[in-house]
Protein backbone atom coordinates (compact mmCIF):
# COMPACT_ATOMS: atom_id res chain seq x y z
CA UNK A 1 0.00 0.00 0.00
CA UNK A 2 1.00 3.31 -0.66
CA UNK A 3 1.99 6.97 1.49
CA UNK A 4 -1.36 9.19 1.42
CA UNK A 5 -0.01 12.88 1.57
CA UNK A 6 -1.45 15.97 -0.44
CA UNK A 7 -0.58 15.41 -4.14
CA UNK A 8 1.01 19.52 -4.25
CA UNK A 9 2.88 18.75 -1.35
CA UNK A 10 6.66 18.91 -2.89
CA UNK A 11 7.50 15.36 -1.64
CA UNK A 12 5.02 13.89 -3.70
CA UNK A 13 6.68 14.16 -6.94
CA UNK A 14 10.34 13.51 -5.45
CA UNK A 15 8.59 9.91 -3.90
CA UNK A 16 6.73 8.89 -7.41
CA UNK A 17 10.17 9.72 -9.26
CA UNK A 18 12.00 7.43 -6.61
CA UNK A 19 9.36 4.85 -7.38
CA UNK A 20 7.11 5.47 -3.95
CA UNK A 21 3.63 4.22 -4.43
CA UNK A 22 1.90 7.51 -3.34
CA UNK A 23 -1.99 7.64 -3.58
CA UNK A 24 -4.26 10.75 -4.10
CA UNK A 25 -7.52 10.95 -1.48
CA UNK A 26 -9.68 10.06 -3.55
CA UNK A 27 -7.63 6.61 -4.26
CA UNK A 28 -7.74 6.19 -0.50
CA UNK A 29 -11.05 6.62 0.20
CA UNK A 30 -12.10 4.07 -1.92
CA UNK A 31 -9.69 1.20 0.22
CA UNK A 32 -11.84 -0.41 2.60
CA UNK A 33 -9.48 -0.46 5.37
CA UNK A 34 -8.16 1.92 7.98
CA UNK A 35 -4.97 3.44 6.93
CA UNK A 36 -2.11 3.25 9.98
CA UNK A 37 -2.17 6.93 10.97
CA UNK A 38 1.05 8.86 11.56
CA UNK A 39 2.04 12.45 12.34
CA UNK A 40 5.19 14.28 11.77
CA UNK A 41 5.65 16.65 14.17
CA UNK A 42 8.31 18.51 11.74
CA UNK A 43 10.55 21.18 13.78
CA UNK A 44 13.84 21.18 11.13
CA UNK A 45 14.11 24.67 9.32
CA UNK A 46 14.23 23.15 6.43
CA UNK A 47 10.92 21.78 6.40
CA UNK A 48 10.78 20.45 2.77
CA UNK A 49 13.57 18.45 2.93
CA UNK A 50 12.88 17.10 5.89
CA UNK A 51 8.94 15.86 5.63
CA UNK A 52 10.48 14.47 2.02
CA UNK A 53 13.25 12.17 4.12
CA UNK A 54 10.22 10.87 6.71
CA UNK A 55 7.77 10.28 3.63
CA UNK A 56 10.21 8.45 2.37
CA UNK A 57 11.11 5.95 5.10
CA UNK A 58 7.43 5.63 6.31
CA UNK A 59 6.05 5.45 2.64
CA UNK A 60 8.33 1.87 1.76
CA UNK A 61 5.48 -0.13 3.57
CA UNK A 62 3.29 -2.26 2.71
CA UNK A 63 0.52 -0.84 4.60
CA UNK A 64 -1.60 2.76 3.96
CA UNK A 65 0.02 5.67 5.83
CA UNK A 66 -2.07 8.60 6.10
CA UNK A 67 0.93 11.43 6.63
CA UNK A 68 0.04 14.26 8.72
CA UNK A 69 2.41 16.99 8.91
CA UNK A 70 2.05 19.29 12.42
CA UNK A 71 3.92 21.97 14.24
CA UNK A 72 4.22 23.74 17.03
CA UNK A 73 0.90 26.52 17.39
CA UNK A 74 3.54 28.84 19.64
CA UNK A 75 6.36 28.80 16.72
CA UNK A 76 6.12 30.66 13.45
CA UNK A 77 9.22 28.86 11.19
CA UNK A 78 11.59 31.98 10.07
CA UNK A 79 13.07 29.19 7.14
CA UNK A 80 9.87 27.89 4.92
CA UNK A 81 7.39 30.11 3.16
CA UNK A 82 4.32 30.64 5.45
CA UNK A 83 2.28 29.57 1.64
CA UNK A 84 3.78 26.34 2.31
CA UNK A 85 3.43 26.14 6.32
CA UNK A 86 -0.23 27.44 5.52
CA UNK A 87 -1.12 24.85 3.16
CA UNK A 88 0.41 21.64 4.51
CA UNK A 89 0.93 22.02 8.48
CA UNK A 90 -1.88 22.31 11.35
CA UNK A 91 -0.78 23.60 14.27
CA UNK A 92 -0.72 21.31 17.45
CA UNK A 93 -3.39 22.58 19.04
CA UNK A 94 -5.98 21.93 15.51
CA UNK A 95 -5.08 18.33 16.27
CA UNK A 96 -4.89 17.58 19.67
CA UNK A 97 -8.47 15.89 19.84
CA UNK A 98 -7.24 13.49 17.07
CA UNK A 99 -6.27 10.20 17.77
CA UNK A 100 -2.74 8.72 15.86
CA UNK A 101 -1.07 5.79 15.41
CA UNK A 102 2.65 6.74 15.41
CA UNK A 103 3.99 10.60 16.32
CA UNK A 104 7.27 11.22 14.91
CA UNK A 105 9.13 14.69 16.36
CA UNK A 106 12.57 15.74 14.17
CA UNK A 107 15.51 17.01 15.10
CA UNK A 108 15.70 20.64 15.81
CA UNK A 109 18.87 23.38 15.48
CA UNK A 110 18.90 24.29 19.47
CA UNK A 111 21.27 21.74 20.87
CA UNK A 112 23.30 24.54 22.89
CA UNK A 113 20.09 25.84 24.24
CA UNK A 114 18.69 24.20 27.74
CA UNK A 115 15.50 22.54 27.11
CA UNK A 116 13.75 24.87 29.22
CA UNK A 117 15.11 27.61 27.34
CA UNK A 118 13.80 26.74 24.09
CA UNK A 119 11.14 29.22 23.63
CA UNK A 120 8.16 26.63 22.75
CA UNK A 121 9.24 24.03 25.71
CA UNK A 122 5.56 24.86 27.46
CA UNK A 123 3.95 23.51 24.28
CA UNK A 124 6.65 20.61 23.73
CA UNK A 125 6.35 19.45 27.06
CA UNK A 126 2.10 19.37 26.38
CA UNK A 127 2.91 17.11 23.52
CA UNK A 128 5.10 14.98 25.44
CA UNK A 129 1.89 14.63 27.73
CA UNK A 130 -0.56 14.57 24.82
CA UNK A 131 1.40 11.46 23.34
CA UNK A 132 0.54 9.19 26.26
CA UNK A 133 -3.51 9.37 25.95
CA UNK A 134 -3.54 10.59 22.26
CA UNK A 135 -0.64 8.78 20.11
CA UNK A 136 0.01 4.91 20.24
CA UNK A 137 3.80 5.06 19.27
CA UNK A 138 5.97 7.96 19.35
CA UNK A 139 9.63 8.15 17.94
CA UNK A 140 11.79 11.21 19.09
CA UNK A 141 14.42 11.71 16.52
CA UNK A 142 17.86 13.95 17.43
CA UNK A 143 16.86 16.61 19.66
CA UNK A 144 13.18 14.87 19.33
CA UNK A 145 14.80 11.91 21.21
CA UNK A 146 16.76 14.29 23.28
CA UNK A 147 13.94 15.99 24.67
CA UNK A 148 11.62 13.41 25.46
CA UNK A 149 13.70 11.11 27.33
CA UNK A 150 14.88 14.13 29.35
CA UNK A 151 11.40 14.71 30.26
CA UNK A 152 9.86 11.46 31.06
CA UNK A 153 13.39 10.25 32.48
CA UNK A 154 15.60 13.34 33.57
CA UNK A 155 18.17 12.15 31.24
CA UNK A 156 20.48 15.08 30.26
CA UNK A 157 22.17 15.79 27.22
CA UNK A 158 25.92 16.90 27.49
CA UNK A 159 27.78 19.50 25.33
CA UNK A 160 30.77 17.74 23.23
CA UNK A 161 34.06 19.61 23.14
CA UNK A 162 33.62 19.02 18.91
CA UNK A 163 30.74 17.65 17.01
CA UNK A 164 30.33 14.25 16.10
CA UNK A 165 30.06 14.63 12.30
CA UNK A 166 30.05 11.25 10.13
CA UNK A 167 29.37 7.85 9.56
CA UNK A 168 30.05 5.75 12.45
CA UNK A 169 29.47 2.07 12.96
CA UNK A 170 26.33 1.22 15.73
CA UNK A 171 26.32 -2.49 17.40
CA UNK A 172 23.27 -4.28 17.46
CA UNK A 173 22.67 -4.78 21.22
CA UNK A 174 19.35 -6.13 21.16
CA UNK A 175 19.13 -8.60 18.39
CA UNK A 176 15.77 -10.29 19.36
CA UNK A 177 14.03 -6.91 19.69
CA UNK A 178 11.20 -6.49 16.89
CA UNK A 179 12.61 -3.41 15.93
CA UNK A 180 15.90 -4.70 14.59
CA UNK A 181 13.72 -7.48 13.12
CA UNK A 182 16.69 -8.67 9.79
CA UNK A 183 19.09 -6.09 11.06
CA UNK A 184 23.19 -7.15 10.77
CA UNK A 185 25.23 -7.19 13.84
CA UNK A 186 26.85 -3.76 13.10
CA UNK A 187 25.02 -0.41 10.85
CA UNK A 188 26.29 2.68 10.27
CA UNK A 189 24.48 5.68 10.84
CA UNK A 190 24.79 9.13 9.96
CA UNK A 191 25.78 11.55 13.09
CA UNK A 192 25.62 15.40 13.66
CA UNK A 193 25.47 16.69 17.10
CA UNK A 194 26.79 18.87 19.42
CA UNK A 195 25.78 17.00 22.21
CA UNK A 196 25.20 13.62 23.50
CA UNK A 197 23.16 11.55 25.94
CA UNK A 198 25.43 9.35 28.53
CA UNK A 199 24.96 5.34 28.26
CA UNK A 200 25.38 5.57 31.89
CA UNK A 201 22.60 7.67 32.62
CA UNK A 202 20.32 5.92 30.55
CA UNK A 203 20.87 2.79 32.22
CA UNK A 204 20.23 4.24 35.68
CA UNK A 205 16.50 5.32 34.44
CA UNK A 206 14.02 2.85 34.93
CA UNK A 207 12.42 1.22 32.23
CA UNK A 208 14.93 2.27 29.21
CA UNK A 209 16.75 -0.21 26.64
CA UNK A 210 19.94 0.53 24.42
CA UNK A 211 19.02 -0.89 21.05
CA UNK A 212 21.82 0.19 19.21
CA UNK A 213 25.18 2.29 20.71
CA UNK A 214 28.22 3.27 19.59
CA UNK A 215 31.59 3.32 21.85
CA UNK A 216 32.72 5.88 19.27
CA UNK A 217 30.05 8.35 19.43
CA UNK A 218 27.59 6.61 22.78
CA UNK A 219 23.55 5.60 22.49
CA UNK A 220 22.13 5.85 19.00
CA UNK A 221 18.55 4.20 19.49
CA UNK A 222 16.27 3.69 23.29
CA UNK A 223 13.33 1.78 23.23
CA UNK A 224 11.16 3.37 26.26
CA UNK A 225 8.26 0.46 27.02
CA UNK A 226 6.36 2.52 29.53
CA UNK A 227 5.90 5.33 27.31
CA UNK A 228 5.55 4.17 23.81
CA UNK A 229 8.43 5.27 22.54
CA UNK A 230 11.83 4.81 20.56
CA UNK A 231 14.21 7.76 21.15
CA UNK A 232 17.01 7.67 18.64
CA UNK A 233 20.21 10.68 18.83
CA UNK A 234 21.12 10.15 14.66
CA UNK A 235 19.88 10.25 11.39
CA UNK A 236 18.90 7.18 9.74
CA UNK A 237 16.41 9.74 7.51
CA UNK A 238 19.43 11.46 6.19
CA UNK A 239 20.01 11.68 2.22
CA UNK A 240 23.17 10.57 0.54
CA UNK A 241 24.19 14.24 0.51
CA UNK A 242 22.73 15.81 3.71
CA UNK A 243 25.91 15.41 5.90
CA UNK A 244 28.08 17.01 2.30
CA UNK A 245 25.03 19.88 2.32
CA UNK A 246 26.34 21.16 6.09
CA UNK A 247 29.59 20.55 5.69
CA UNK A 248 30.10 22.24 2.42
CA UNK A 249 27.84 24.96 4.22
CA UNK A 250 30.13 25.68 7.26
CA UNK A 251 32.78 25.20 4.99
CA UNK A 252 31.84 28.61 2.87
CA UNK A 253 30.79 30.29 6.50
CA UNK A 254 34.51 29.86 7.43
CA UNK A 255 32.85 27.64 10.33
CA UNK A 256 35.16 24.94 12.07
CA UNK A 257 34.35 21.93 10.77
CA UNK A 258 35.69 18.69 10.62
CA UNK A 259 35.29 16.22 7.44
CA UNK A 260 32.49 13.94 8.42
CA UNK A 261 33.94 11.35 9.34
CA UNK A 262 34.01 7.65 7.58
CA UNK A 263 31.53 9.32 4.93
CA UNK A 264 33.76 10.47 1.70
CA UNK A 265 35.34 7.57 -0.07
CA UNK A 266 39.40 7.88 1.15
CA UNK A 267 38.16 10.49 3.25
CA UNK A 268 38.50 13.16 0.45
CA UNK A 269 35.88 15.66 0.42
CA UNK A 270 36.56 15.50 -3.31
CA UNK A 271 34.49 12.49 -4.26
CA UNK A 272 31.09 11.62 -3.93
CA UNK A 273 29.61 10.20 -0.99
CA UNK A 274 28.67 6.73 -0.29
CA UNK A 275 24.89 6.00 1.52
CA UNK A 276 25.74 2.95 3.63
CA UNK A 277 22.69 3.61 6.04
CA UNK A 278 19.93 3.57 3.80
CA UNK A 279 18.72 -0.35 3.44
CA UNK A 280 19.03 -0.50 7.56
CA UNK A 281 16.76 3.13 7.67
CA UNK A 282 13.99 1.41 5.70
CA UNK A 283 14.30 -1.74 8.15
CA UNK A 284 13.90 0.06 11.27
CA UNK A 285 10.82 2.35 9.81
CA UNK A 286 9.16 -0.65 8.48
CA UNK A 287 9.68 -2.20 11.45
CA UNK A 288 8.35 0.44 13.99
CA UNK A 289 5.29 0.08 11.83
CA UNK A 290 4.68 -3.31 11.58
CA UNK A 291 5.25 -3.37 15.33
CA UNK A 292 2.69 -0.36 15.34
CA UNK A 293 0.16 -1.96 13.24
CA UNK A 294 0.04 -4.87 15.26
CA UNK A 295 -0.79 -3.71 18.64
CA UNK A 296 -2.75 -0.55 17.88
CA UNK A 297 -6.21 -0.97 18.14
CA UNK A 298 -8.16 -1.19 15.14
CA UNK A 299 -10.41 1.54 16.71
CA UNK A 300 -8.35 4.21 16.62
CA UNK A 301 -10.82 5.99 18.70
CA UNK A 302 -9.64 3.71 21.69
CA UNK A 303 -5.78 4.94 21.25
CA UNK A 304 -4.76 5.86 25.10
CA UNK A 305 -8.20 5.16 26.53
CA UNK A 306 -6.58 2.78 29.40
CA UNK A 307 -3.03 4.66 29.56
CA UNK A 308 -2.51 6.28 33.25
CA UNK A 309 0.03 9.38 33.31
CA UNK A 310 3.40 7.31 33.58
CA UNK A 311 5.71 10.50 34.15
CA UNK A 312 8.13 9.68 36.63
Amino acid sequence: MPIKIPSTLPAANVLTEEGVMVMSEDQAAKQDIRPMRIALLNLMPKKIETETQFARLIGAHPLQIELTLIRPSEHTSKTTSQAHIGAFYQPWEDVRDQKFDGLIITGAPIEHMDFEDVTYWGEISQIFDWTQTNVHSTFGVCWGGMAMINYFHGVKKHILDAKAFGCFPQKNLAPASPYLRGFSDTCVVPVSRWTEMRQSEIDAANGLTTLLGSDEVGPCLVQDTDHRALYIFNHFEYDTGTLKGEYDRDVAKGAPINIPMNYYPDEDPKNPPENRWRSHGHLLYANWINEMYLTTPFDINRIGETVKDRRN
